[in-house]
């Protein structure tokens, strides 16, 4: 076996050893009362509902899509989409089942002070953040080991991206469609408090947090790192080297992977050095284990890069790429971190407008998310810049410069194993706020629960930037990779990617309007779905005044089903559009236009994403701060409430799917590009 499949196998095997003991910690902590345990078996058996649910829907349109692609593209490729597919289904399943496990024990672990609860919050999530790269890479390396060309196996990065946009999105309509019915009736109208299990809606919304944060992030990131993993094995394959660069062609297919391996090993040791101790700030323990799993993954890329390739000036270069990309990760934690945390400006500036009512708080969250695109920006540039230039100057091959930003890439979404864990942290530490409320724990108890929670806000705000960075680098790596292959098919017909090309210009066109078409269809779909809502919860208080007295049990199950026959009935339409854009243009005007849509969507897309999860997690946040600052109850609580409710289909519906759907259209331009025949030109 070679050293980066011995590094690869070996890698995930350890990663998913600590998930499992982390698991069985988490599994050990006390799970408190019997109501306790009541309220998280109806949230597990409302979260097991929908996946159930919606993975019977899926799985004829799966099929169908296997066999497609096999007579596309060849039957490597149709495997490879049926493992993609499988075990980003499984990603989810552990996602939800762990955090809905971790989420109760979190709620009774309040009785032993902060440090025990950021501990149990932590070591939940990281069983997810460890076992769901751990997955991805595995099975990559044997795809590859297998059928040993990328891109006979770029099938698995459909299979990937399409499981986790019916995760993503569906999960993210169904938890904000009952965030809003649960809020609009309950906080608004009624007057209760959030997570009152008078609240009708109540239980459907601790679902959401789980079908929608835990699963859809945990499907997010495993199809992030299966593309960004794949876009640097295709363009290795492409690279022609020199043979004074001391290396083979196979080693640049597989330094992907081998720095998927490092960044796992590091995020292992980083997960691990969160334990429980008495704290004063939550997030320091978290930064320090992201720290130290970066200063660990770029020694471990430097150590594995020598062993792959040796010291030549090439295998430095590209060594010097993966810092770049490691280093990236920490400023884009950065920026979010400033643009949604309630510690800085711009978020006390969006609770302080609550103070001029709605149209005030509605444009300094707009203002705040679109400004926050410009720091963003300036971070993938220098970024792109840096990996491209020196990878280049070495080469003077314009195809290595773009593997040099493909490994910078790479080397970002190889710390998705810590950046993960911190991440499932958000939505363990949402549900436990929602027990501790329900239950009637106390004051003492909430208080702890809110502060772990709104650092959760913040951490899940991050992720979002992580993975939509990694969209853009991934998706200008699979273009490049795209072009190359339709040039190897099309041999002697002139493939014209330039803006002189009308073609070009038309793909430019539709692929910069789907991003927005796209997200008008997941928010409204949201829409809907929470005046179903709303409509049930105001019914159920009319037709039963005990429930508002205490006097009697809210119809939980009915809103569940309410929020999930609606979340997935809306699923099918984006998902379409997606698949079917860059087939259709390809097949009418050739690659040349499939190129122009890919390209525009990246651009329009990354930034119209990080936008609206910028802007949705300010304005969430900004209630934080509200209340924290002892003015609950208040004109301008209720104000920040209603910008809350505004930027929850932002940032955790429309915001976090445009990632997957840039990736979307990548892969399967990839896949489908034989059929691209271009009947009106190429």
């Amino acid at each position: 076996m070679s050293l980066d499949s011995m590094l690869s196998i070996g890698a995930s095997v350890a990663s998913l050893g600590i998930a499992g003991a982390m698991a069985v910690w988490v599994g050990r902590q006390s799970a408190g009362s019997k109501s306790m345990m009541e309220i998280s078996s109806a949230v597990r058996a409302g979260a097991s509902a929908f996946l159930r649910r919606e993975f019977t829907t899926i799985m004829p349109i799966a099929i169908g899509l296997a066999i497609a692609i096999s007579f596309a593209s060849g039957v490597s490729n149709g495997i490879a989409f049926a493992v993609g597919a499988a075990l980003s289904a499984i990603a989810g399943l552990i996602a939800m089942k762990i955090t809905v496990k971790a989420a109760v024990r979190t709620a009774q672990a309040t009785t032993k002070g902060l440090g025990h609860t950021l501990v149990t919050a932590f070591r939940g999530g990281a069983t997810v953040g460890l076992a769901i790269p751990a997955m991805a890479l595995i099975g990559v390396t044997v795809l590859y080991l297998i059928f040993e060309e990328p891109i006979l196996i770029a099938g698995v990065g459909i299979g990937a991206s399409l499981i986790a946009l019916f995760i993503r999105a569906g999960g993210g309509i169904f938890t904000k469609a009952a965030d809003l019915g649960a809020d609009l009736v309950g906080k608004i109208e009624a007057g209760i408090p959030e997570d009152d299990p008078r609240n009708p809606a109540t239980i459907a919304d601790n679902v959401g947090d789980n079908v929608g944060d835990a699963a859809g992030m945990g499907s997010d990131v495993y199809e992030s790192y299966i593309v960004t993993l794949l876009a640097a094995m295709l363009l290795g394959a492409l690279v022609i080297i020199d043979p004074s660069a001391g290396f083979d062609q196979s080693s640049l297919i597989v330094y992907p992977i081998v720095i998927g391996a490092s960044g796992l090993i590091a995020s292992m040791i980083g997960a691990l050095t969160v334990t429980p101790r008495r704290i004063d700030d939550p997030m320091k323990p978290l930064n320090i284990a992201f720290m130290v799993s970066a200063a660990i993954a770029i020694a471990l890329n430097l150590l594995f890069t020598q062993l792959l390739m040796g010291s030549s000036v090439l295998a430095m270069t590209l060594f010097a790429t993966s810092v770049v990309g490691v280093v990236l990760v920490p400023i884009i934690q950065r920026i979010t971190d400033y643009y949604t945390n309630y510690k800085y400006k711009p978020v006390k500036e969006i609770g302080e407008s609550t103070k001029w009512g709605y149209a005030a708080n509605m444009l300094a969250g707009i203002i705040s998310g679109l400004r926050s695109t410009m720091p963003f920006m300036i971070a993938i540039v220098v970024t792109l810049a840096i990996s491209y230039s020196i990878t280049y100057a070495v080469t003077g091959d314009p195809l290595m410069g773009i593997y040099g930003t493909a490994i910078a890439a790479m080397a970002m979404l190889s710390l998705a194993g810590i950046v993960l864990s911190i991440d499932a942290f958000g939505p363990i530490s949402d549900n436990a706020g929602g027990i501790v409320e329900m239950t009637g724990m106390g004051d003492e108890n909430r208080k702890i629960t809110d502060q772990i929670d709104a650092i959760g806000n913040t951490t899940k705000a991050v992720t979002k930037g992580f993975a939509i960075a990694s969209a853009g680098l991934a998706a200008l790596a699979m273009i490049q990779a795209f072009q190359h292959e339709a040039e190897n098919i099309f041999i002697g017909k002139v493939l014209d990617y330039s803006l002189a090309n009308p073609n070009v210009i038309i793909g430019l066109l539709v692929g910069g309007l789907l991003p927005f078409f796209i997200s008008s269809q997941l928010i409204a779909g949201v829409n809907r779905a929470a005046m179903r809502l709303v409509d049930e919860v105001r019914s159920q208080f009319r037709s039963n005044p005990g429930i508002l007295e205490g006097k009697a049990k809210p119809d939980y199950a009915r809103c569940i089903d309410i929020a999930t026959a609606a979340s997935i009935r809306q699923l099918f339409q984006p998902a379409i559009i997606t698949v079917a854009a860059p087939i259709v243009l390809g097949v009418l005007l050739g690659p040349s236009a499939v190129a122009g849509i890919l390209m525009g969507a990246v651009v329009s897309g990354i930034f119209l994403a990080y936008h609206m999860a910028n802007s949705g997690g300010a304005w969430d946040n900004a209630k934080k701060y509200i209340e924290i600052m002892g003015r609950k109850h208040t004109p301008e609580h209720e104000v920040a409430v209603v910008g809350d409710l505004i930027g929850d289909p932002y940032k955790d519906t429309a915001g976090p799917a445009l990632n997957t759907v840039i990736k979307l259209l990548n892969t399967v331009a990839i896949v489908f590009v034989p059929i691209f025949v271009g009947v009106v030109g190429i």
